[in-house]
């Protein structure tokens, strides 16, 4: 098994970064669809941090899949709550 296997069975994010003129939204949805594929119990983090040890140094950082792995790594913003009569309505009334 090569080491890319592991943290990328399907081969998605290799492939990704073969593909000539990707653009971010592009690799966006194959971030995704990788993600979605990761088998239960396994920290994306600590699979991200692996894609970006294997693949990041081949690829310059401007590559938009590696901008995508590395926004993955952020942390995400708190949800807020839109819509619905409160949104609509003014706390004092």
């Amino acid at each position: 098994m090569t080491g890319d296997a592991v943290f990328d069975p399907k081969g998605l994010i290799r492939e990704a970064f073969a593909i000539e003129d990707i653009g971010a939204p592009e690799c966006r949805s194959i971030f995704l669809d990788w993600a979605l594929g990761l088998p239960a119990g396994r920290d994306a983090q600590d699979e991200v941090r692996a894609l970006l040890a294997h693949y990041g140094p081949l690829r310059a950082a401007d590559h938009p899949m590696v901008q995508t792995l590395t926004a993955a790594l952020e942390d995400a913003q708190p949800a807020r709550r839109r819509g619905g009569r409160n949104g609509r309505v003014p706390p004092d009334l």
